[in-house]
């Protein structure tokens, strides 16, 4: 840190550098990024104490997260291992303001006694007491960014985890061995904290090398994300095109894809206030999205009575299901929905600073670069829950490599669905990135109305009937020519079609010879041929009522988006069938094997309905086999709920 202080010099040279660290640390604006199961080991919660771990280039800004733990927990008494020479106790006399205490010594070497061993003495006795010790890894005297054994064997002997951290703010480098960060004043600063590594008898071999890599992988999740001017010109380009998404909005709103009064939300202005206390905002773009992370908002309510959870979606019709749903969720009354601001700059910053959220979520693959660097700059932690990202999306991201590693390097952690998705995150750069499960094979069988069900059986009975679900633009054509096709051998055939967007109900009924609708209060008489069942949140109810499905938005056509979910079907024991277009659903489809069938065409479709209705028995296996593959692990939605709660105390 310096080179000779003589000891007239050396006060004032303290005096100087606290004065300096305390300005630069107390107005640099920090981030926290900390992984959940570091968070208790560092505001001395844990079962165990700890050895935090940072490169010795990074020794400048420990103050930082030592003021974070010891504002979290008072009582904690931090100890920072530092070299006997001047340099160190330079450093002892500077880091004393921020309540941390010190132990000198370092590897003997060269059979010259630099305290090693009493430090070690000293060092097990704080850590069995529970107290916390910051070390450095590749020393006072480098190599630089090499772990010394002493580290590994510290670890071992006393049992304790090792927390990697990295750290990066606005700085001077100095120009010794380890090119010390020295922190600059009113900038901006991310500390980063990996997941505790344990070292043992078995792998103390291995131990140096795996903590090297979780401090790099630390200090590069730390340092800011690349491509600052292709994210520029991409926030630029969205506020040029602001005025002709304001006309984007009035068009929606004609056409029924906006609600009057609440269009302004999609420029990030709204009249709602913003409750006091902890916050944390989920967004979900549409009915899929908002079905599979209502249990997590249920599991963050229960979890934390004082919170409240923000949700925003994209379509009216998720809005729509999201309050339905709420009604049957302890403590929805705590929940506020608000329509997602456009990706301008502008309107992220309105929409951020007027709810100021603790920690967000996104879901699946709702990518916005200007929301996510928004909220990186406003110091709001963000994950990204059952992250999903087809082959065709990842091709697409592809073409901006820099601007995709930028924006997925925004991420605290991303919770993926499958192993295929989390692959494609990580061949555009995503790192803090793993595979908890698939929020939507976690979920229960979708809500029916005992009585609705009843009278739709009813109504039902006797005759042949089958159901296209969650149908897409164009392929109600197809269905209706199979329908066609399968009523020249069943004459009385119904076909139920469930639109995945009920506002298109209407032009569908009239393009099926005026069929009735259920949204208008319609049900078949004998001599229909289609039913359009284009209200919201019943297809729990249609796929109970009907045996026969099959699943919408897969028929090859222009506008068709790679499936839906089909286990929602199958806990209700359908016999399924699909069109070739999956690839969003691709493992669920997996899991499913041969119980769900594939049909290329309307051809094939008659021919599937037909023999399903012909073979009662062949239809029920079908169905029960479909059931069967449906087991869900009910813990996902918590383990998630719990680690956003961890991620909001993180900040």
């Amino acid at each position: 840190m310096t080179r000779r202080l003589s000891w007239t010099a050396r006060p004032a040279a303290i005096v100087l550098l606290r004065s300096y660290l305390r300005l630069a640390i107390g107005t640099t604006r920090w981030t926290f990024d900390i992984h959940p199961d570091a968070e208790p080991l560092l505001t001395g919660q844990g079962d165990h104490s700890v050895l935090v771990a940072f490169w010795h280039e990074t020794l400048a800004l420990t103050p930082a997260l030592l003021r974070r733990s010891l504002t979290r927990n008072p009582a904690m008494r931090p100890h920072v291992l530092i070299s006997r020479n001047r340099d160190g106790r330079l450093i002892a006399d500077i880091i004393a303001p921020w309540g941390a205490g010190t132990i000198a010594g370092s590897t003997d070497r060269k059979g010259k006694d630099k305290g090693g061993a009493a430090a070690l003495r000293q060092l097990l006795a704080l850590i069995r007491s529970g107290e916390p010790v910051v070390i450095t890894p590749d020393g006072p005297r480098g190599p630089r960014r090499q772990v010394e054994q002493g580290t590994i064997g510290l670890a071992r002997l006393s049992g304790a985890p090792i927390v990697p951290v990295g750290g990066w703010c606005a700085h001077w480098r100095l120009g010794g061995w380890d090119r010390m960060m020295l922190p600059l004043p009113f900038g901006r600063g991310r500390i980063v904290c990996g997941a505790p590594i344990t070292v043992t008898r078995a792998d103390q071999d291995t131990a140096r090398a795996t903590l090297a890599t979780a401090l790099d992988a630390a200090m590069h999740a730390a340092a800011p994300a690349p491509a600052r001017a292709a994210q520029r010109l991409w926030a630029r380009l969205a506020t040029l095109l602001a005025p002709a998404l304001t006309l984007l909005l009035h068009r929606r709103l004609a056409r029924g894809k906006e609600i009057r009064g609440r269009q302004r939300e999609r420029m990030g202005l709204t009249t709602q206030p913003r409750p006091p206390g902890k916050l944390v905002w989920l967004h979900a773009a549409s009915v899929g999205e908002t079905l599979s992370i209502l249990p997590v908002i249920a599991d963050l309510l229960a979890q934390d009575a004082s919170l409240h959870v923000l949700v925003t979606t994209a379509t009216v019709t998720a809005a729509t299901l999201l309050k339905q749903r709420l009604a049957d969720i302890e403590g929805g009354t705590r929940v506020i929905h608000q329509f997602i601001p456009l990706d301008v700059p502008r309107w992220i910053g309105r929409f951020l600073r007027r709810w100021r959220p603790n920690a967000a979520a996104l879901t699946e693959s709702e990518l916005w670069p200007n929301l996510i660097e928004s909220c990186h700059r406003h110091g709001i932690p963000l994950a990204l829950l059952n992250a999903r990202l087809s082959d065709r999306a990842r091709a697409g991201w592809g073409r901006v490599p820099g601007l995709a590693a930028r924006m997925l390097g925004r991420f605290a952690w991303i919770a993926a669905r499958s192993d295929r998705d989390a692959a494609r995150f990580r061949t555009l750069g995503a790192e803090r990135i793993d595979t908890p499960g698939d929020l939507k094979n976690a979920a229960g069988p979708l809500p029916v109305d005992p009585a609705a069900l009843a009278h739709v059986r009813t109504l039902l009975a006797h005759r042949p009937v089958w159901l296209a679900a969650a149908t897409h633009e164009g392929e109600e054509e197809d269905i209706a020519k199979a329908a066609r096709q399968i009523r020249t051998r069943y004459p009385t055939l119904l076909t139920v079609i469930v639109p995945r967007h009920p506002e298109r109900g209407p032009a569908i009924a009239e393009g099926l010879d005026k069929a009735p609708r259920r949204a208008a209060g319609q049900e078949p008489g004998p001599d229909d041929a289609f039913w359009i069942c284009d209200t919201l949140g019943e297809l729990g109810l249609f796929y109970q009522a009907v045996p026969i499905v099959f699943i919408g938005n897969s028929l090859p056509g222009p506008g068709r988006r790679g499936g839906h979910n089909p286990l929602e079907p199958a806990r209700f024991g359908a016999t399924l069938a699909t069109g070739p277009e999956t690839e969003n659903f691709l493992d669920a489809f997996t899991r499913l094997g041969n119980a769900v069938q594939i049909v290329p065409d309307a051809d094939a479709l008659a021919k599937w309905v037909e023999t399903m209705l012909a073979d009662p028995a062949r239809r029920a296996g079908a169905g029960q086999q479909a059931a069967a593959a449906t087991h869900a692990d009910s813990t996902l939605p918590n383990r998630l709920a719990t680690r956003l709660l961890a991620l909001m105390d993180a900040r």
